[in-house]
């Protein structure tokens, strides 16, 4: 018995393969890529924010080891400067003595370390004896300001 090969039917080839719908990688792998766009344009972002504060606490670290006069009178420099950088000149740039301090105090809750901590020296500082400054304390309480207030520019 031999088989009647007339009777059989072509070879039939299939259709190309179409590129839609994708597979499910393909889904995974856009999706991890829009993620990743959007996670690393929101770091850019805070990042660039928050440059004015890492280049004061730059500025800070530096000026540690220098004498306690010229800690206090950079010191203050430093947060005027961020202070009318974060703020309104209005708000900002008439503040002198006890309204200074106080503004300073306003970031960092009820405990007035600015008023009656080792900040206190930045409104007698030209005037205080350079044994009474607590140099290491003044940075650090000046490194707590900066870290508290919020990023960018009201």
């Amino acid at each position: 018995m031999t088989p009647d090969l007339g009777k059989l039917r072509d070879i039939h080839v299939p259709g190309p393969v179409s590129w839609w719908p994708l597979a499910p990688g393909w889904w995974l792998l856009g999706g991890l890529t829009l993620l990743g766009l959007v996670l690393g344009s929101w770091l850019f972002v805070r990042r660039r924010r928050d440059r004015w504060r890492r280049a004061a606490l730059e500025e800070l670290r530096r000026m540690r080891n220098a004498d306690p006069a010229a800690v206090v009178r950079e010191v203050s420099m430093l947060l005027r400067r961020v202070a009318l950088h974060r703020y309104a000149r209005e708000e900002v740039a008439s503040l002198s003595g006890e309204a200074w301090l106080a503004f300073l105090d306003g970031a960092l809750g009820p405990d007035a370390p600015f008023q009656d901590g080792p900040g206190r020296v930045l409104g007698v500082g030209p005037y205080a004896p350079e044994t009474l400054v607590e140099t290491d304390a003044l940075v650090a309480l000046c490194e707590r300001w900066i870290r508290s207030l919020p990023g960018g520019r009201r």
